[in-house]
């Protein structure tokens, strides 16, 4: 009876694990068919692990107060400016049979492509010749991306390209057989172009050319290849750059599905948030000599990458600079600490939305510590998307294997090993270790600094890794056009060029230019920074006024200095007044302002708007404009209640006394603001 009970319970113990392993498999079977059919779904989800902190319950931030629209609403004095890249003159359609061809191939960064594209676009239609879609050399198969695209198609749409330029340029994918034929026997012309080459250059150098061998080759290296200001007479050209970089030029739909995800992630809350472009590359920092603003390994890094420019030219002057004096000179990049507190100063509070765009932030996150103990909502793309929504866009890539370099052991080094062997009895001196494969990292400590003037080969992963921050910039480009508000911390690249954060203004400014762009004058804003050095976060209620009124002026005024600085070195970078139109309004308002001695006639003529829109452009914004009539005449003045400096604590924790007492001051704040205001 007992082996008859142990048979049972050992069949039952079974029955029992095998309906175990069953229900394991089918739960496996089940999770696998979850991961390949609703990757959507578990993406949304997982995709929300980003909360945000709320304002405090009871603090006014409807569209109407007064406080959204001083920190959020647009500018007045740019509403009446609308985007207008269409010809304005007669503007024949591209020749289609035309049997001669532009090969170009574009080096650099994402502003730089951007600039190239908009600039070979306009020379193939100046030429009259058919436009091959560009190469872009840091998306390539040799960069390890993934064989589903085929370089310009990595980051942009090409039928999207194609069409949009229809009737301005003939565009094809490809040469002909023959020529393609011609190009591989490397027998065409390649012509290095200067950067901002003359419309002289193309026609007396490049088209001579053209005729002769039907075909040529442009290596354009530094971004833009023709001139940003050109004559009157040529100034079609300058809306057809326009519609190039604001209209043809869109990201392929993976690249774009993922910004809007981003976009809709950020706006989820139901409130307006900022994008921050910090600007702070190794080149940029390198170039306007900003080392000594870092401490020990960076500043090191940044000597090392200055040398090597010094030795090729690119920048001009001594090894060792005053990064001191450069800062208070303007020519360094604003910390993020430093946006923070002109942030904060001006009104935004500790819960304000603020997304961090770049694909390098040199110093790493640990630069960012600063800004976000000031901001609790600080995001970037990263924070706002899954791991598996960034690896998509990337295609489907092969596994790579970073295999560094070693380099053959000394004669001295091998004679010791030897030695070693070949000794007596022990004890013998311990074998030279072996020698380390040197290894280095972006954000990291270069093994490379102290033994060669040299920068390093970049391994295939690296090289991976810089198309990977194409399409990093792609997504922050985006979202940063669609921002309630933007501020760059620099807007110059390691060439002396725009840069990233420059073209944002720019596409800014001709898609929206009444939205909020601030242009900070890095120059003063280190005065007034210095001016309270001692006590950085309790600033008095002058020196806040003092800031608020720089940064209201910055929306007018730095767009006149962009116009100066910018323009001259890439035109889409400030596409104003070419790009725009005025609309006909039946009461424009030309005030002048206590807060900016600027009115709406004065700024638009300083920026030489006079070209007026359409009528059904007009015929579209009538309803708009008189919704505005009817609101309250409210102007970007001083008046404006915002939460002491950095008063996190006494906003989120303290309770209605606090309140009152904050409100108290406040309105101290504001009499004192519109006193100084009068004055």
């Amino acid at each position: 009876m007992k082996g008859e009970a142990k048979m049972v319970l050992k069949s039952k113990m079974k029955w029992v694990g095998l309906v175990g392993l069953v229900l394991s498999a089918i739960s496996l079977f089940v999770h696998i068919l979850l991961a390949r059919f609703t990757d959507g779904g578990i993406s949304e989800y997982q995709s929300t692990i980003t909360i945000f902190s709320r304002r405090s319950i009871g603090e006014d931030f409807s569209k109407t107060s007064r406080l959204y629209k001083r920190l959020w609403g647009p500018v007045r004095r740019l509403e009446s400016l609308h985007p207008d890249a269409n010809p304005r003159r007669y503007y024949a359609d591209p020749t289609s049979h035309t049997n001669r061809f532009i090969f170009v191939r574009i080096q650099g960064g994402f502003h730089e492509i951007r600039n190239a594209i908009s600039d070979v676009v306009v020379v193939a239609r100046f030429l009259n010749v058919t436009l091959v879609i560009p190469e872009i050399l840091s998306a390539t198969s040799s960069k390890g991306i993934s064989s589903q695209f085929k370089s310009f198609a990595y980051l942009y749409n090409e039928d999207q390209f194609m069409a949009a330029l229809a009737k301005d340029v003939v565009v094809v994918k490809t040469l002909p057989k023959h020529l393609k034929g011609e190009r591989r026997k490397k027998k065409i012309p390649v012509f290095k172009v200067p950067f901002a080459a003359s419309p002289y250059y193309y026609q007396h150098h490049v088209l001579p050319m053209l005729k002769k061998h039907q075909v040529v080759e442009l290596v354009v290296s530094e971004g833009g290849c023709l001139q940003a200001i050109l004559p009157p007479e040529l100034e079609e050209y300058q809306r057809l750059r326009c519609r190039v970089a604001f209209h043809a030029l869109q990201f392929r739909q993976e690249v774009q599905e993922l910004a809007t995800k981003i976009l809709n992630r950020l706006r989820a809350p139901g409130l307006p948030f900022i994008a921050f472009d910090p600007g702070m590359t190794r080149d940029a920092l390198a170039y306007y000599g900003c080392a000594e603003l870092f401490q020990d390994v960076h500043t090191e890094l940044i000597q090392h990458k200055r040398a090597w420019m010094l030795k090729r030219g690119i920048v001009k002057g001594n090894l060792r600079v005053n990064s001191a004096n450069k800062r208070l000179n303007g020519s360094c990049p604003l910390m993020p600490e430093e946006v923070g507190i002109l942030l904060r100063a001006y009104g935004y509070s500790w819960d304000t939305i603020i997304y961090v765009s770049g694909g390098e932030i040199f110093g790493g996150q640990r630069t960012l510590i600063p800004f976000r103990g000031m901001f609790e909502n600080v995001v970037d793309r990263t924070s706002l998307s899954t791991p598996w929504e960034i690896s998509r866009i990337y295609g489907r890539e092969a596994t790579l294997e970073d295999s560094f370099r070693k380099t053959p052991p000394s004669m001295e080094e091998e004679m010791k090993v030897e030695a070693w062997k070949t000794a007596g009895p022990r004890p013998r001196p311990l074998p030279p270790p072996p020698a380390r494969p040197k290894s280095y990292n972006v954000e990291g400590w270069w093994g490379w600094v102290a033994e060669s003037d040299n920068e390093p080969d970049s391994t295939v992963i690296e090289l991976r890794t810089n198309a990977h921050k194409l399409l990093w910039e792609a997504i922050d480009y985006a979202v940063c056009v669609e921002a309630d508000v933007f501020i760059p911390g620099f807007d110059r690249d390691g060439k002396g060029h725009p840069n990233f954060a420059s073209l944002v203004m720019g596409h800014r400014l001709y898609q929206s230019a009444a939205s909020k762009t601030y242009r900070p004058d890095r120059k003063k804003v280190a005065n007034f920074l210095d001016e309270i050095r001692e006590h950085l976060y309790h600033a008095n209620h002058t020196w806040l006024t003092s800031v608020r009124k720089h940064l209201r002026k910055t929306l007018i005024d730095g767009l006149l200095e962009a116009s100066r600085a910018s323009k001259s070195k890439s035109f889409i970078s400030h596409p104003v007044p070419e790009c725009s139109c005025l609309r006909h309004e039946s009461a424009e308002k030309t005030t002048t302002q206590a807060s900016s001695p600027i009115s709406t006639s004065q700024a638009l003529a300083a920026l030489g708007v006079v070209h007026r829109c359409p009528v059904w452009m007009d015929n579209e914004s009538t309803l708009h404009s008189r919704e505005k009539e009817n609101e309250d005449d409210f102007d970007e003045d001083d008046s404006i209640s915002s939460g002491l400096f950095f008063d996190q604590d006494s906003e989120n924790q303290e309770g209605s006394g606090a309140g009152e007492l904050n409100n108290k001051e406040e309105a101290q704040l504001e009499d004192q603001e519109e006193e100084g205001g009068e004055r």
